[in-house]
């Protein structure tokens, strides 16, 4: 059964993989027996992620640059397939956006979400799909967040975007198949440095953890092992779903404490 959960012999592009649940995602993938394509905007972050990939064994290629452009994700895709040979698995983890209130938030932060969050898997995923299809199979997984499930005050902008990505997994699963999968991993509160804005906090920190059924933050480690389980054979029968990581929440636990207007 284990040997279900292996990636050998697969080339995987992780977007947004120099720090948190993409680094994780990479180096998990790696202990799997895949070779990573490794990418985001900061080259010294994604040295960690590089030396953590090479720890298991595993090839990997470096591309730092500016991923909210179409250009930047090809050449993620070039990368893997002028220097690996071709595409197996593509996870969509580059987004975020930060939480402002309704009336703060401008429209250009609210399109900005919409491009970084959703506009990139799209991009990245159109791309790399020509690339699994030569191959004959392929598996793409896409982070999202319980802010596109749950209303948040606060996240108009990020909730949304989440919400949209949420959906584009839904219809990609409809359009790729039966030769590529689509999935997506739902985390909660995952302790990442995405999250100090909120974890510098001990009392929003503490209000998520007592929201959380499990008591406790996420661990990227954790999301890593949901997305591994999603692009290997053990999920070969499963596309268009949404796999929650997020310790048993039903809600939001996040009050960031805006007032009424």
């Amino acid at each position: 059964m284990l040997e279900q959960f292996r990636l050998d012999g697969k080339v995987a592009i992780v977007s947004g993989s120099g720090r948190g649940i993409g680094a994780a995602c990479a180096e998990a993938f790696a202990e799997a027996g895949a070779d990573v394509v490794i990418g985001a905007r900061s080259a010294d972050q994604l040295a960690d992620t590089a030396a953590a990939v090479e720890s298991h064994g595993g090839r990997v290629v470096v591309v730092s640059g500016d991923l909210s452009t179409r250009d930047g994700m090809a050449g993620l895709v070039d990368a893997a397939t002028d220097e690996l040979g071709g595409i197996d698995v593509v996870v969509n983890n580059v987004g975020g956006a930060m939480p402002a209130g309704f009336l703060d938030t401008s429209e250009q932060a609210f399109d900005a979400a919409l491009q970084f969050n959703v506009t990139t898997a799209f991009n990245l995923t159109q791309l790399a799909v020509p690339a699994m299809l030569a191959r004959g199979s392929g598996a793409v997984v896409n982070i999202t967040s319980t802010a596109g499930r749950f209303a948040i005050r606060g996240m108009s902008a990020y909730g949304t975007a989440k919400a949209a990505l949420i959906h584009l997994t839904r219809e990609l699963a409809a359009d790729l198949a039966p030769k590529i999968r689509v999935n997506a991993v739902n985390p909660g509160a995952t302790a990442t440095s995405a999250l100090e804005i909120v974890t510098d906090s001990p009392e929003l920190t503490n209000a998520m953890v007592a929201g959380t059924p499990l008591k406790r933050l996420g661990e990227p480690w954790e999301i890593a092992a949901a997305a591994l389980y999603l692009a290997s054979p053990a999920a070969a029968y499963i596309t268009g779903e949404i796999l929650s990581v997020s310790g048993g929440i039903q809600g939001s636990t996040l009050d960031l404490g805006l007032p009424d207007l």
